[in-house]
């Protein structure tokens, strides 16, 4: 699932491209706005909310469409004529200037909203790491509220911090040298591992290639992340499956360097 970097980066994308513009044609190739047309509707702005993307749309109404990449989903923008690089049995939602066409491919949620209700789709996130309203110390109240809780399913809990992913989590469990099992109550420096996330996300939203260790070189861009060996000590990188049943996620780490 993509991170909030890769959020952020396409809300940005659509901002650029729409922001200011008419749309001249839309097309939701969902089948509950299959017969929704917001041509003529002026695009105000795009914004990223954690993992969520909310174009807000000013027609006879004032709109939001909120989207949500999931694990395969992309937005990607396009110049009259120019073909499309993913599949068009893939594209959900088709938005059209003048200038440019915003496609989004594989999108896992697609809804449109009364921009009133925009809370309805985003109200119950923590604060956005790379958002205005980010605010360490309530980041770390939530993540504390359940002391026993493994400090992985914490950091990825949207409700308690929002945009940090599986990579992330799981990088950022590796530089506080704790095992990602380890209850989020017993972390020895938490607004340091804060902090830490703040400057990986901004250092890496500018950028499509995400660095937690400070090299660009594939295959040296993460300490653990699906890795075979640590990259810092050469150790064998345990995997393990954490979570609730049914939403398990991969936890990647190093024994030796994170004894815990």
């Amino acid at each position: 699932m993509p991170e909030g970097d890769t959020v952020w980066r396409a809300a940005r994308l659509l901002d650029r491209a729409l922001t200011g513009h008419r749309l001249l044609e839309t097309d939701f190739r969902v089948p509950q706005l299959a017969t929704t047309d917001l041509s003529g509707a002026l695009v105000a702005a795009t914004t990223s909310r954690g993992k969520h993307l909310l174009t807000r749309i000013d027609g006879e109404q004032p709109w939001t469409l909120h989207t949500h990449l999931k694990m395969e989903g992309a937005w990607q923008v396009y110049g009259p004529g120019q073909p499309w690089r993913r599949p068009a049995h893939t594209a959900r939602v088709v938005l059209r200037t003048e200038a440019q066409s915003a496609v989004g491919f594989s999108l896992g949620v697609v809804e449109l909203l009364a921009r009133q209700d925009e809370e309805r789709a985003v109200g119950h996130l923590g604060p956005d790491l790379l958002g205005p309203d980010w605010d360490a110390s309530e980041a770390q109240r939530r993540l504390v509220e359940a002391p026993d809780r493994p400090v992985i399913e914490a950091l990825l809990d949207q409700r308690n911090l929002a945009g940090i992913g599986n990579m992330y989590a799981a990088e950022l469990c590796f530089l506080a040298g704790i095992p990602p099992t380890l209850p989020v109550g017993r972390v020895p420096d938490l607004p340091r591992l804060l902090h830490r996330a703040t400057q990986l996300l901004e250092l890496n939203k500018e950028r499509p290639e995400q660095s937690t260790t400070g090299d660009l070189r594939r295959g040296r861009r993460h300490w653990v992340y699906r890795q075979r060996t640590c990259l810092r000590c050469g150790g064998r990188v345990r995997v393990e499956q954490v979570g609730p049943a049914g939403r398990e996620r991969a936890a990647y780490w190093c024994p030796g360097c994170q004894p815990g």
